[in-house]
Protein backbone atom coordinates (compact mmCIF):
# COMPACT_ATOMS: atom_id res chain seq x y z
CA UNK A 1 0.00 0.00 0.00
CA UNK A 2 1.76 3.28 -1.07
CA UNK A 3 1.37 5.68 1.35
CA UNK A 4 3.80 8.48 0.11
CA UNK A 5 5.08 9.75 -3.11
CA UNK A 6 7.60 12.12 -4.25
CA UNK A 7 8.26 13.98 -7.20
CA UNK A 8 9.61 17.36 -9.04
CA UNK A 9 13.38 16.55 -8.80
CA UNK A 10 16.24 16.76 -10.75
CA UNK A 11 19.49 18.79 -12.26
CA UNK A 12 19.67 22.27 -11.36
CA UNK A 13 22.46 24.36 -11.70
CA UNK A 14 23.97 26.90 -8.29
CA UNK A 15 21.31 29.53 -7.74
CA UNK A 16 18.20 27.90 -9.58
CA UNK A 17 15.20 26.81 -7.84
CA UNK A 18 13.13 23.12 -7.74
CA UNK A 19 9.93 22.25 -6.50
CA UNK A 20 9.14 18.91 -5.18
CA UNK A 21 5.62 17.85 -4.50
CA UNK A 22 4.89 14.53 -2.02
CA UNK A 23 1.46 12.87 -2.61
CA UNK A 24 -0.19 10.82 0.81
CA UNK A 25 -2.48 8.60 1.04
CA UNK A 26 -3.97 6.26 3.30
CA UNK A 27 -2.57 6.83 6.65
CA UNK A 28 0.41 8.71 6.17
CA UNK A 29 -2.55 11.17 4.57
CA UNK A 30 -3.96 11.24 7.94
CA UNK A 31 -0.74 12.17 10.14
CA UNK A 32 -0.10 15.53 11.75
CA UNK A 33 3.36 15.45 10.88
CA UNK A 34 4.65 15.99 7.36
CA UNK A 35 8.48 16.63 6.64
CA UNK A 36 11.51 16.89 3.96
CA UNK A 37 14.60 14.67 4.63
CA UNK A 38 17.62 14.57 2.69
CA UNK A 39 20.61 11.95 2.41
CA UNK A 40 23.82 12.98 0.64
CA UNK A 41 26.51 9.82 -0.14
CA UNK A 42 27.86 8.86 2.71
CA UNK A 43 26.08 10.86 4.66
CA UNK A 44 23.37 10.54 7.34
CA UNK A 45 19.89 11.29 6.77
CA UNK A 46 18.96 14.61 7.60
CA UNK A 47 16.22 17.08 8.75
CA UNK A 48 14.82 19.46 6.43
CA UNK A 49 12.08 20.95 7.07
CA UNK A 50 8.18 19.95 8.96
CA UNK A 51 4.94 21.12 8.64
CA UNK A 52 1.89 20.64 11.16
CA UNK A 53 -1.63 19.76 9.81
CA UNK A 54 -2.55 23.01 9.84
CA UNK A 55 0.12 24.36 7.47
CA UNK A 56 0.41 27.39 9.87
CA UNK A 57 3.28 26.02 11.83
CA UNK A 58 6.68 25.08 9.92
CA UNK A 59 10.36 24.32 11.32
CA UNK A 60 13.50 24.38 9.23
CA UNK A 61 16.95 23.01 9.06
CA UNK A 62 19.61 26.33 9.73
CA UNK A 63 21.03 24.96 5.97
CA UNK A 64 17.27 25.22 4.47
CA UNK A 65 15.99 28.83 6.67
CA UNK A 66 15.53 31.71 3.78
CA UNK A 67 15.91 29.85 1.09
CA UNK A 68 13.28 26.85 1.59
CA UNK A 69 9.64 27.01 1.95
CA UNK A 70 7.62 24.00 2.70
CA UNK A 71 3.91 24.02 2.62
CA UNK A 72 0.79 21.45 2.45
CA UNK A 73 -2.31 21.28 0.78
CA UNK A 74 -5.00 18.44 1.46
CA UNK A 75 -3.13 15.27 0.31
CA UNK A 76 0.03 17.04 -0.80
CA UNK A 77 3.50 18.50 0.69
CA UNK A 78 5.68 20.73 -1.39
CA UNK A 79 9.26 21.82 -0.51
CA UNK A 80 10.41 25.16 -3.08
CA UNK A 81 13.76 25.26 -2.87
CA UNK A 82 15.49 28.38 -3.70
CA UNK A 83 18.96 30.19 -4.47
CA UNK A 84 20.41 26.17 -4.50
CA UNK A 85 23.99 25.02 -3.66
CA UNK A 86 26.16 22.36 -4.83
CA UNK A 87 25.97 20.75 -1.21
CA UNK A 88 21.77 20.47 -1.22
CA UNK A 89 22.64 17.27 -3.86
CA UNK A 90 20.93 14.56 -1.88
CA UNK A 91 17.98 12.14 -2.30
CA UNK A 92 15.49 13.97 -0.83
CA UNK A 93 12.27 11.79 1.39
CA UNK A 94 8.99 12.80 2.22
CA UNK A 95 7.92 11.81 5.57
CA UNK A 96 4.88 11.53 8.11
CA UNK A 97 4.25 11.02 11.87
CA UNK A 98 2.58 11.56 14.42
CA UNK A 99 2.81 14.30 17.36
CA UNK A 100 5.10 11.64 19.26
CA UNK A 101 8.58 12.10 18.67
CA UNK A 102 10.97 14.65 17.87
CA UNK A 103 9.61 16.15 14.14
CA UNK A 104 13.51 16.28 13.16
CA UNK A 105 14.70 12.99 14.02
CA UNK A 106 14.00 10.26 11.17
CA UNK A 107 13.23 7.41 13.53
CA UNK A 108 10.23 9.60 14.84
CA UNK A 109 8.83 9.31 11.43
CA UNK A 110 5.81 6.23 10.64
CA UNK A 111 6.01 6.12 6.69
CA UNK A 112 8.25 7.72 4.21
CA UNK A 113 8.69 8.19 0.66
CA UNK A 114 10.75 6.66 -1.97
CA UNK A 115 12.75 9.56 -2.62
CA UNK A 116 13.80 11.28 -5.16
CA UNK A 117 16.92 12.90 -6.86
CA UNK A 118 18.03 16.37 -6.52
CA UNK A 119 21.16 17.43 -8.27
CA UNK A 120 22.84 20.82 -7.79
CA UNK A 121 25.88 21.41 -10.43
CA UNK A 122 28.28 24.24 -9.63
Amino acid sequence: QVQLVESGGGLVQAGGSLSLSCAASGRAFSSPVMGWFRQAPGKEREFVARIMKSGSTTYYADSAKGRFTISRDNAMVYLQMNSLKPEDTAVYYCAAKSYVGDGSVPDSYNYWGQGTQVTVSS
